[in-house]
């Protein structure tokens, strides 16, 4: 392909992509192929002679759009958002194009010296303590990571070396190997699945302590198992604070955190990969208090602050530790700028680095902190919106709102709202998921899709009203069938057991 042919297959591609999100709304959000679908459409092999760009554009439309599920669709209300934009999108289109590997500061100088100023700016957008910056004049400092995945095992593996460095230097009679096989880790049962999985990977035991009946997991429990885990000889190291848990967006309170861990000599992280974002938000920033007492924090602009995914702003406040913990030098690596810009090959697992700074500094100078103030401001009225209408039906309850997060279900039974997500599900017109809210099932109705408007989250409601309808029967067959129940079976049947319920009962 020469470059004429790179323009024009250019211009076609970005011309897809814009039709698309033209077209995003009237899409089923999800896919309706079963798995193998693919490996029926395109050959067994390679081609021996190469295609043309329009036949391969063309087969993208045939073969691949069939199996998209439509993250950035206005109907799409699972998980929590995966950001989207046209300026981080050309910006990730640049980076490609660029094509440099972030080895070293002298590899692509670009690539470091945005970052740093990038992630300036985003501290300060959110409002983090000085020390966590690049600009400030101590230790601490920001780099961008893929995930909040990396960044927790990230932080764990540098907790873990600071602790082994520590006892060593203390005098302890225990091996490096001996002080590794007692180390342990906290968290909440709310967080996220990744943390758990930073413990695995890190050989790290990472006890999952239960959370009150808002999601919240209190000090008093984080203390009582770390003096638990002291008398049985083991060493706490690593505490994952969560602000905005996966089910339900609750926040753990630093203030109450911070004190044990500095007592106790544990690092702590604060994981607000979601909810983050919302820090942008004066308002919102008392629920990061007590943030300043944090060894490490991140959250996830390709979560909510409209950058594409990957981009996982990760502040620390000593970097050293990092750099100990990730440091292998080699010949080929050095240059003559050693000490004057960060080596954030130092600050993370992988060698290389894309130019994910790129993308972020497009975001941040097109949208303004006011464009972000008001996208996560209009995101969270949309899912107050939805409260609202889920209140005003006698059927349903809510669970929980925090953010652009609802959980919600159907009164009476568990049973009821998982038949109800299955309905909705089925009919592929709306995308949620299930969840669990003081341990009980719920369903999770997020703002995801920065295309969403209150005609979207009107059209899903009417998608669970209409589902819900089908559940509880409300036709002539079904209550002829409830009126043939003896009246004794009704007597013994709880007085606000659903007429579906009720029907269950009479099949039996």
């Amino acid at each position: 392909m020469d470059i004429e042919e790179f323009r024009d297959f250019g211009k076609a591609a970005v011309d897809y992509i814009a039709d698309y999100f033209q077209t995003i709304r009237d899409r089923p959000v999800l896919p309706n192929v079963d798995p193998g679908y693919l490996s029926d459409l395109i050959p067994d092999e390679a081609p021996q002679k190469g295609e043309p760009w329009q036949d391969v554009l063309k087969d993208v439309d045939r073969i691949i759009m069939p199996g998209l599920t439509h993250w950035h669709s206005p109907n799409f209300h699972a998980f929590y958002p995966t950001a989207n934009s046209f300026p981080a999108i050309v910006g990730e289109m640049l980076s490609a194009g660029f094509g440099c590997i972030g080895l070293s500061w002298i590899a692509s100088p670009a690539y470091t010296e945005l970052e740093v100023v990038m992630m300036n700016w985003l501290g300060k957008l959110l409002g983090l303590p000085e020390e966590f910056l690049n600009c400030s004049q101590g230790p601490g400092g920001g780099v961008i990571q893929g995930s909040a995945s990396e960044v927790t095992f990230i932080s764990l593996l540098a907790a873990k070396e600071k602790k082994v460095t520590e006892l060593k230097s203390q005098n302890s009679p225990l091996t490096e190997a001996e002080i590794k096989g007692k180390l342990v880790a906290y968290s909440s049962d709310q967080s996220n699945s990744s943390v758990e999985k930073s413990g695995l990977l890190g050989s790290m035991p990472m006890r999952l302590l239960p959370a009150d009946e808002n999601g919240i997991l209190r000090g008093s429990v984080l203390q009582e198992a770390i003096l638990k885990d002291k008398e049985k000889g083991l060493i706490p190291c690593y505490v994952v604070a969560n602000l905005g848990t996966t089910p339900t967006c609750a926040f753990d309170n630093l203030e109450e955190f911070a004190p044990i861990c500095q007592k106790e000599g544990v690092w702590l992280h604060v994981d607000a990969a979601y909810a983050g974002t919302a820090f942008a938000c004066p308002e919102y920033r008392h629920l990061n208090k007590g943030v300043e007492k944090a060894d490490s924090f991140n959250f996830n602009p390709h979560k909510w602050m409209l950058v594409n995914f990957d981009c996982s702003a990760m502040w620390v406040k000593n970097a050293k530790y990092l750099v100990e913990a990730f440091n292998v030098e080699r010949l080929y690596l050095e240059d003559q700028h050693k000490g004057l810009a960060p080596e954030y090959r130092h600050w993370q697992i992988a060698l290389g680095r894309r130019f994910r700074a790129l993308k972020l500094w497009f975001v941040l100078r097109m949208y303004g902190s006011e464009g972000i103030q008001k996208h996560v401001r209009h995101q969270i009225s949309l899912a107050q919106y939805f409260e609202e209408l889920v209140r005003n039906d006698a059927r349903f309850e809510v669970c929980s709102s925090s953010m652009g997060l609802v959980c919600f279900k159907l009164k009476g039974l568990e049973s009821l709202s998982e038949k109800l997500l299955k309905i909705v599900s089925e009919k592929k017109s709306i995308y949620c998921i299930a969840g669990n809210h003081n341990r009980k099932f719920c369903i999770r109705f997020a703002i995801c899709s920065r295309l969403t408007e209150k005609e979207d989250v009107e059209f899903a409601w009417k998608e669970f009203k209409s589902a819900a309808d089908e559940l509880f029967g409300l036709d002539s067959k079904m209550s002829q069938i409830v009126d043939e129940i003896p009246e004794k079976k009704l007597r013994d049947i709880h007085i606000s057991t659903p007429r579906c319920e009720i029907l269950h009962e009479k099949t039996k």
